[in-house]
């Protein structure tokens, strides 16, 4: 007798749906799988042959072919093992195919016959198209995040086989995990003083703009960015079951439901390129990138990490999407991130102080070099953050708090929405002679800086995007002007540390 079951398989972050297809046959007893099982996906077989005997349910003394279609899709996990047990059980007429009619199961079997949760929950359910869906009893809070099946509980898998058969009631799920008390987002007005810190983390907010500063331990840089998600606006249901499936893809913990506000990673300088790209060689995870979409990664020291790492980020900061190859296959992880970095003006740390450097150019030299010319191209804000003023620290007044700030990021970002982009970065260069009209005085300022050779093709468009975000934060219809321009070219200079004789 042949038996069907649906099923799903993660590939990167996306679920793939799979029909398990189980033949029981006379023969020499054994257990086959086909369909171009992993390792842990072939282990099933023994898993479910104890979990089944664990469970007083019989082990068919023939032999047993399960095909895991489509045949071409590679499968890997442990998830198939809850669609294999109940197929066999069709199959041997233990159970009636009306009983499992519609239904989905996903989950990982236990040698004792419980029912374990899996990595990624959420892309494997938002896969099905079924109307019901089992999973493991503690994985129902993360299914119904869906909210568009029948989502039932299965302890272990004696209970499950009642519960089918209406011998028994469907259990309750686990209660969801109680999240943390909420932490407040550290406020923007925490920082004293950097008026020109400030100005460039709002627009890098506004904007969707990449920011670079550069300057000497404890002026704040580190301070700054950690205040950067506090002024970017709650993530909309779309983006949210974006990043709430990336989360749930990489085993990260979802103990509040969706993932609402935009995300925040900072990776130490150590990670390796796949660690941040994501990647691996059976099973490919996401990395910092990817778990940093639709919010804001953070490269802190970024001056040592290692080159190679971050030249990585080239493409995805341009495409918004990391694409990962290996034997198996090609996955593609979502990496639409908001790039901070900081980083100090020399491997001492006091390049900004006349006179206090102790390194020697060689080592300058080698320490610059780790930020290639490609990914500084990439940054539309670079900055050089001075130490903070002594009289700021002990006495200044607080600046405007982070509500104050976020509601006129709201503002440029909603202006960007007409314009049919999520911000004024995402806006295409095709677009921008007719959102972002050059007057007179600013085309000459850009046609001086190309000549000059201070400004790339890149650079023109990055330009043009800061500035118009810019009017916008001013509320100023019409075509760029030269101030416009002017402003936007001296926050994209340069910093002082990279400029050749900084050292002297």
């Amino acid at each position: 007798m042949i038996a069907t079951v649906p099923s799903a398989t993660l590939l990167g972050v996306r679920g793939r749906p799979v029909t398990v297809e189980v033949h029981v046959s006379s023969g020499l007893p054994g257990f086959t799988i086909v369909g171009l099982p992993d390792a842990s996906c072939r282990e099933a077989r023994d898993r479910v042959r104890a979990a089944l005997l664990s469970s007083g349910l019989p082990w068919p003394l023939k032999r047993v072919t399960v095909n895991l279609a489509p045949s071409g899709l590679r499968k890997a996990g442990s998830q198939l093992d809850l669609a294999m047990a109940v197929a066999l059980l069709v199959a041997e007429g233990r159970l009636h195919p009306e009983h499992v009619a519609h239904t989905a199961f996903v989950g990982e079997l236990g040698l004792d016959g419980t029912i374990r949760p899996v990595t990624g929950t959420v892309p494997l359910v938002h896969a099905l198209d079924t109307d019901a869906v089992v999973v493991p009893a503690a994985s129902v809070a993360e299914a119904e995040l869906i909210a568009r099946h029948q989502v039932r509980a299965a302890g272990d898998l004696r209970g499950l086989v009642a519960a089918l058969t209406g011998s028994a009631p469907w259990p309750d799920g686990f209660p969801p995990e109680s999240s943390p008390a909420s932490v407040p987002d550290p406020d923007l007005s925490d920082v004293r003083g950097q008026p020109l810190a400030r100005l460039a983390l709002e627009l890098a907010a506004a904007g969707g703009h990449h920011l670079l500063m550069v300057g000497p331990p404890g002026a704040g840089k580190t301070m700054l960015a950690r205040r950067l998600p506090g002024l970017l606006p709650d993530l909309g249901p779309d983006h949210a079951l974006e990043a709430t499936m990336v989360h749930s893809a990489a085993g990260v913990p979802l103990a509040g439901g969706l993932v609402r506000r935009p995300p925040f990673r900072a990776p130490h300088h150590g990670a390796s390129t796949v660690s941040l790209t994501g990647g691996g060689s059976s099973v490919m995870r996401p990395g910092e990138i990817s778990l940093a979409h639709r919010g804001v990664l953070f490269l802190d020291e970024l001056g040592e990490f290692q080159a190679s790492v971050v030249d990585a980020l080239r493409q995805p900061l341009e495409e918004g999407v990391i694409r990962v190859s290996r034997a198996s296959g090609t996955v593609a992880f979502p990496a639409e991130v908001l790039l901070v970095a900081a980083m100090n003006p020399c491997p001492c740390g006091l390049g900004g102080a006349p006179g206090a450097c102790r390194c020697s150019d060689a080592a300058r030299a080698r320490y610059h070099r780790r930020v290639s010319g490609p990914i500084l191209d990439r940054f539309d804000l670079r900055i050089d953050v001075a130490a903070p003023d002594v009289d700021d620290l002990l006495g200044g007044a607080p600046g405007e708090p982070s509500s104050t700030v976020r509601e006129r990021v709201i503002e440029v970002r909603g202006r960007a929405a007409h314009r049919g982009a999520p911000c004024n970065a995402a806006l295409r260069p095709d677009q921008l002679d007719d959102v972002a009209p050059l007057s007179a005085g600013a085309s000459r300022l850009l046609e001086d800086s190309l000549r000059a050779g201070t400004l790339t093709g890149r650079g023109l468009h990055r330009i043009r995007r800061l500035a118009l975000t810019l009017a916008d934060r001013e509320g100023h219809p019409g075509e760029l002007t030269a101030e416009h321009v002017a402003l936007a070219l001296a926050l994209r200079s340069t910093p002082v540390a990279f400029e050749p004789g900084a050292a002297a």
